[in-house]
């Protein structure tokens, strides 16, 4: 996966249809989704749980573009081979979920999976000031995480900051949480180029009737990109 600052939009499946991921894939990515966000949840270190590695790797055959999986788990190391055997191109780790992120950030590469590190919305811009060298993806959390469909968090302020202090590195910034039409500018002009949304793509639609996830996504990406009426 090559490194751009363009709009990327990353449906989420944890609001697909979990009875027909394949085809829900399938139907996103047909519909304009660039990435396909997958939130793995363990019921420890988030209130929820959603599955594993072995969905993981059932799904890789029907996605083409970038797989991008969040762990809200911890601890994270255990599982970070089973993730990238599972063909994620992008692991994501909370920078809360253990005491070494640095060491899970190095697994991650050495596990040949990009290396992400998502911060909670009460965890600080500088807390991943040593480790921007060894990130590929900062992932801000615009919700708690845990559950979709939640009310967005502002964190306009933190992306600013995270945009400053990443510079001219090829890191991207990725919002998740309450992301769509509305808010998907205000994340976009603080300095965020990949946008995770769950029910503002899936809502209306389904596999065999994906164009309202279509509509959504031009929404969402013509909002972000400033063309939005």
């Amino acid at each position: 996966m090559s490194f751009n600052r363009n709009i990327k939009i990353a449906p989420s499946i944890l609001a697909a249809d979990f009875a027909n991921f394949g085809a829900e894939c399938e139907a996103i990515e047909a519909q304009g989704a660039d990435w396909v966000h997958v939130d793995v949840m363990d019921g420890h270190f988030v209130p929820n749980i959603s599955f594993g590695p072995t969905t993981c790797a059932a799904i890789r055959p029907h996605i083409k573009g970038v797989m991008d999986v969040h762990l809200m788990i911890a601890p994270v190391d255990p599982y970070i081979d089973a993730f990238a055997n599972a063909g994620a191109d992008v692991i994501t780790a909370h920078v809360e979920a253990g005491p070494h992120i640095h060491r899970t950030l190095q697994a991650i590469r050495g596990a040949g999976a990009k290396a992400g590190v998502a911060l909670n919305p009460g965890t600080p811009a500088e807390s991943v000031a040593h480790l921007l060298d060894l990130t590929d993806l900062i992932c801000v959390m615009t919700v708690n995480p845990g559950f979709g469909g939640q009310k967005f968090i502002d964190m306009t302020d933190k992306i600013k900051t995270l945009r400053a202090m990443i510079g001219d590195r090829p890191v991207h910034i990725e919002i998740d949480g309450g992301v769509d039409a509305k808010t998907a500018p205000l994340v976009a002009a603080a300095g965020a180029d990949v946008l995770v949304a769950g029910s503002a793509v899936f809502k209306g639609g389904s596999a065999k009737n994906p164009g309202p996830y279509g509509d959504n996504i031009r929404a969402i990406r013509a909002a972000a990109e400033g063309t939005y009426v």
